[in-house]
């Protein structure tokens, strides 16, 4: 297995950088299906009674533990493997992610065969979630290496596919269970298997696609000089055993929790938030929003959602991390607390663009941290380093759903108040953590010189 090794992976003289970003496209457009599961919930809480559920299916409770199971070992094999994936470079790191988020697949499909639900906790959940954290972190860490002119725009060229992964694979699932599906089967156990090969066949290509750049290699009329001259921007680097030492490691995690914390919860339940709020009851039957306009109305979050991410990152390149991150926060601030006024007066339009431009920073949030991390803590480890912040995102998969689930279910069935307005409070609070993570991404500062790597 030497062909998976660093020293196979090397560029020639010559080679074309621009083929990474297709490399790391393969990944990311896979490893996004994640955020399209929920497509199989339904199908999957039939398993037994087809056309509808029955006291033995499985229920949607159960189902959902699939979804957080895996964000929490993205998270977290993201940051145990960093360092090894720093190591032993990108070729072996999505190899092993090819082969774990298949795996995930395929166990699955077995769960479904048997109905065993620890089985699907297994695959979707546990082996496919070490499959995301590798895929996720190891072409991000290679195209920093490669673009160094343009972290920013690089890494939003790769994250960008894991927001579009989604809407690949909605339709594409949907379409193989309408294929499959019959008289005694959902045909989500037979879509299962097929993913499984699909995802496998694509990511392995991604695989074998990735190369390194050689030592010292530098894009030309590219002149690391010039990156002196930026405050922010370190020409030195930082070893991720060192940069978890940092208060500037534990304000960015501050950052990238608190703005996903904010998203995540509100993505989570656009679609129910906008039926609810625009009601018959509340706007009347002529402007009311029903579940088909909801749908619609998810599906162009989602495009916000990956387009921001190459939008905003590549911004980031011309006007500063911190500075985009001040944007994400100030503007986040205004449109979360402005939500509840809007949603009184009625406007759709002006409901529908807020979170339009929120989902954008959403996602521009994640495809900016990466280019951050590389401004203070440089290359030489910014993967691992990665990894280990990702932990962020676990945690805010877990708070920012609590925060939008418990607090609705509070006021609907404690406080008795209307379905239209139980979502102000929750607002009002997305926009304090928002002003939180604005303080902590303004405290950051250049990384002491007395966390520098000395033997470069």
């Amino acid at each position: 297995m030497s062909f998976l090794s660093r020293e196979f992976t090397v560029a020639p003289d010559g080679f074309n950088r621009w083929k990474v970003p297709v490399a790391a496209l393969c990944i990311h457009l896979c490893i996004g299906q994640i955020y399209a599961f929920s497509v199989f919930n339904k199908p999957l809480s039939q398993l037994i009674g087809v056309t509808a559920s029955v006291s033995e299916d499985w229920t949607l409770t159960q189902l959902g533990w699939i979804f957080s199971i895996a964000l929490f070992f993205l998270g977290a094999s993201a940051a145990t493997f960093g360092k090894w994936m720093e190591r032993v470079g990108p070729r072996k790191a999505m190899f092993a992610a090819a082969i774990c988020f298949s795996c995930g697949f395929l166990l699955s499909a077995l769960g479904i065969y048997t109905h065993q639900l620890w089985l699907l906790y297994l695959g979707s959940g546990v082996v496919g979630g070490i499959g995301l954290g590798l895929g996720y972190i190891s072409p991000v860490s290679t195209l920093i290496k490669w673009f160094p002119d343009k972290p920013g725009m690089a890494t939003g060229m790769a994250i960008m596919g894991f927001g579009g992964g989604g809407m690949i694979a909605s339709p594409l699932s949907v379409y193989l269970m309408d294929r499959f599906k019959s008289d005694t089967s959902t045909g989500v156990g037979e879509t299962f298997l097929v993913l499984g090969i699909i995802y496998l066949f694509v990511m392995l290509l991604g695989a074998f696609l990735v190369r390194v750049p050689a030592e010292n290699w530098k894009p030309e009329g590219f002149d690391p000089a010039l990156m002196q001259q930026k405050k922010m921007v370190t020409t030195q680097h930082v070893l991720v055993d060192n940069a978890v030492k940092t208060p500037q490691f534990y304000l960015l995690f501050g950052v990238l929790m608190l703005n996903v914390t904010a998203g995540i919860g509100v993505l989570g339940q656009a679609s129910v938030m906008i039926q609810e709020l625009f009601s018959e009851a509340s706007v009347g039957a002529a402007n009311a929003i029903d579940a088909k306009k909801a749908a619609g109305f998810v599906m162009l979050l989602s495009l916000f959602n990956m387009v921001g991410r190459f939008f905003w990152s590549s911004l980031s390149d011309y006007i500063g991390r911190r500075t985009t991150y001040v944007v994400f926060f100030t503007l986040g601030i205004i449109l979360y607390a402005s939500i509840p006024s809007i949603g009184k007066s009625g406007s759709v339009v002006l409901f529908v663009a807020a979170f339009a431009i929120i989902m954008s920073m959403y996602g521009g949030g994640f495809a900016t941290i990466p280019a951050y991390l590389r401004d203070l803590f440089g290359t030489k480890q910014v993967g691992a380093i990665h990894g280990r912040l990702l932990l962020a995102w676990s945690a805010a998969a877990i708070f920012g759903p609590v925060i939008i689930n418990y607090l609705r279910q509070y006021q609907l069935e404690v406080k008795g108040m209307p379905a239209a307005e139980v979502y102000s409070l929750t607002m009002y609070i997305m926009a304090g953590l928002l002003l939180i993570g604005l303080f902590c991404n303004l405290m950051v500062t250049p990384v002491h010189e007395r966390f520098h790597d000395k033997q470069r």
